[in-house]
Order: structure tokens, then C-alpha cells, then sequence
């Protein structure tokens, strides 16, 4: 297997882009990726586009095709991959193996999404088309709702409060006020937290993401192509480690309804194939597009125990100077959540933490990173850990 490398990022800001069409958000990141890169565009053997909704919201398919011909790559070999909201992290994984696989010398992987402009009501069904239609779907239940279930059923089991999820909302919006490309660059308090607007109790407005547009793409490449665009001055950046693992999309299936077993798979295939533990990770971008789903995943993934995640991170363990920061440009909750690119926005941020151009969120020297993207209430859970090249 070839070794693979982050060799360019782009990234637009996240924002509600009302009259900007989905194809030139695309083009915009896919631009600013092969601009980073250095490559001459004819080296890129396949666009990856990552995408959930844009045949549902915006009556458009084969976004592969389409947004290679835009970005002026007509006639690449071109595809999308849907896996909710973690399609970005799906096509970089597509992408991965087919470096990985000898297949291509250099991929580029593009998620986006473009949510606003769609009345609230069908961005909501559009959204619900994740979960189980047939059990949870056609009853009614939401994204919203489902995470509820989950942080009511987390609260009561556990003993804990509202509250106790509040450092997670606090640390994202503190970190995404400094992200340029964050979609809410707002301070957040115990107070405005606390008396934020319930949207299902117990889940309040700062316990969810926002409706927003992006869209992010990298581009990867095989060690002789990242050899070429290091000689420009580029740092080498390594996919160490690339898994999915799956669960039962239905809460009501899963045999623990507080067990992200998608994200325990995941992270240890991730962890094997890198040749790491969990002791040599860095900093960890978690799915957190709700607080309830930042301490399950910190919980599944090895850094705490059952019943604790929701307490990870209270003493500062995951602020920027912490043990193990996350979110660290903001995460879902600050950066925004456009769901098809997010996985991708992930990397981009994670390659900037690596590579030493986070700006004012850099972090101290890392050197591994763990990103996590999950798509549903953690049906598809993709992980991938970057590694500096030594």
C-alpha cells in the first residue's frame, strides 16, 4: 500500500450564501486546494465530491461531474459519495484507497453543501432522511429529537445536568472566535448557554450546529507527488490511518443506546493501521454537532470512561493549551456544520494544526491528530489520523 499525504487545502467561509450556488462554492475550495498544492492540474487523476443533500434541496445529482467540469477538469474521472453528514470524510477516505491502491497519483476530495437556501421545514425532513425512514423518519422524529433522546437518556442514566454539557458549546464558540471561516464567531458563557432557546428539551440552541453553506477540499497524493510539492516549501503531512466502522441506523436497534460503537470501530481500525494508541494523539476533532455526541464519542473512543465524557474537559483538558484539545478552529458547533463538507473541513483544519498555519488557534507542536467524522446519531463513522512525516 502506498503511502498517502495531504498535499494542499482549500476552504471557503462558512456562511449563508443565499444567492451562490452550490458548484461555485465548490470551485472556489477546489481552487484554493490546487493553488496550495503547488500541482500543475494535470497531475489530479479523480475528483471526490462529498455530498448529502443537494438532490433533495437543490434538484441536483452527479456533483462528481459537475463540479469537476467547473473547476476546469472536464472529462477526470469524477463521483460523489453520501453518507449523511459524513459524507466529506467518506470521499477522503474513496480518495485515500484509491492513492493507497496505486490507482491515482494525486485525488482531490471536495465536500460541500448548501443548506440555506431552502425553507426550514424541508431543510429538517432532508436532514431526517439519515436516520431509519421507516422506523424513525415517518414518525416524526428529527435529528433534533433523536439527539434529545439521546442526552435525556444520557442525563438519567448518569445523574448529570443540562449544565454539565456546557463547556463543550464554550470551548467551540471560544475557539471559532478566532477561525475566519467561522460561521458564529460568538462568545458563549455559562449564562447565554444556560438561557439559550430549547429547540427539544433538553437539547438548547447551544447544544446544536447551525444551517449553514461550504465548502472545503484537499488534495492528496502518493509520496512522490507530496516529495514534488514539498520542494516548494509544503510540510509533509501523512494519513496514518483511514477506517469506517457502521452501527444499526435506528437508536432503537442498538443493543447500548449510549455506546457509539461506530466510533469504537472506527478509531481502533484507524489507531491499527497508523500504528498508534490514543496516548500519541494530540488533539481529537470530534463530531461535535451536539454536546451529547462530544462526550459519547470521547467515551467511544477510549479518552474516558462510560458516564464521563459529558465531564472531559471541564479542568481545560480540552481548551487549545489542554491534554487533548478539540475543536480546536471551532468545531461543528462554531465553524459550522454544512454537512456534506464537513469531514473535509475537519481535515483542512487539521492539516493547518500539523503544518503550523492555524494562525491564532495553533496549538503546541503537535504532531498526530484524530478526526472523527459521524454521519446520523453515529450509523457511519469515518476516522482518519494525520501524522507529521518525520
Amino acid at each position: 500500500m502506498n503511502n498517502v499525504y495531504i498535499i494542499g487545502v482549500g476552504q471557503t467561509k462558512v456562511c449563508k450564501s443565499e444567492g451562490t450556488r452550490g458548484r461555485y462554492l465548490a470551485k472556489e475550495a477546489i481552487t484554493k486546494a490546487l493553488t496550495s498544492s503547488g500541482l500543475d492540474p494535470s497531475r489530479i487523476g479523480m475528483l471526490v465530491n462529498g455530498n448529502m443533500m443537494s438532490g433533495i434541496l437543490s434538484n441536483q445529482q452527479q456533483l462528481g461531474a459537475l463540479h469537476a467540469d467547473v473547476a476546469g477538469l472536464r472529462g477526470i474521472e469524477a463521483a460523489t459519495v453520501e453518507s449523511a453528514c459524513s459524507s466529506g470524510a467518506s470521499a477522503a477516505r474513496w480518495g485515500f484507497m484509491s492513492v493507497a491502491g496505486g490507482f491515482h497519483d494525486a485525488v482531490i476530495v471536495c465536500g460541500s453543501e448548501r443548506m440555506t437556501h431552502a425553507g426550514r421545514d424541508e431543510t429538517t425532513s432532508a436532514l431526517a432522511t439519515a436516520a431509519d425512514w421507516e422506523l424513525e423518519g415517518c414518525h416524526g422524529e428529527s435529528f433534533i429529537s433523536l439527539n434529545a433522546k439521546l442526552m435525556r437518556l444520557y442525563m438519567d442514566t448518569y445523574k448529570v445536568t443540562a449544565e454539565d454539557f456546557a463547556h463543550f458549546s464554550i470551548n467551540a464558540h471560544e475557539n471559532g472566535l478566532n477561525n475566519p471561516n467561522a460561521f458564529l464567531q460568538k462568545k458563549v458563557d455559562i449564562d447565554t448557554y444556560m438561557n439559550s432557546r430549547m429547540l427539544v428539551d433538553p437539547v438548547k440552541l447551544f447544544d446544536a450546529p447551525p444551517v449553514c453553506d461550504g465548502a472545503a477540499a484537499i488534495i492528496i497524493g502518493n509520496e512522490e507527488v507530496a516529495r514534488e510539492a514539498a520542494r516548494a516549501g509544503l510540510p509533509l503531512v501523512r494519513i496514518g490511518g483511514s477506517a469506517i466502522g457502521t452501527d444499526s441506523l435506528a437508536l432503537a436497534n442498538r443493543v447500548d443506546k449510549l455506546e457509539l460503537s461506530g466510533v469504537a470501530l472506527s478509531t481502533q481500525r484507524a489507531f491499527k493501521q497508523a500504528g498508534i494508541s490514543k496516548n500519541d494523539v494530540d488533539f481529537f476533532e470530534l463530531h461535535d454537532a451536539y454536546t451529547i455526541i462530544s462526550s459519547l464519542s470521547l467515551e467511544a473512543a477510549g479518552f474516558a470512561e462510560k458516564g464521563q465524557g459529558v465531564h472531559f474537559g471541564k479542568d481545560g483538558e480540552i481548551a487549545l493549551g489542554g491534554k487533548l484539545p478539540i475543536s480546536v478552529m471551532g468545531g461543528l458547533k462554531s465553524r459550522g456544520h454544512p454537512v456534506g463538507a464537513t469531514g473535509v473541513y475537519q481535515l483542512v483544519e487539521a492539516y493547518q494544526q500539523l503544518t503550523g498555519t492555524a494562525g491564532a488557534n495553533q496549538i503546541d507542536n503537535p504532531k498526530v491528530a484524530l478526526i472523527q467524522n459521524i454521519g446520523g446519531t453515529g450509523a457511519t463513522v469515518v476516522s482518519h489520523v494525520l501524522m507529521m512525516d518525520e
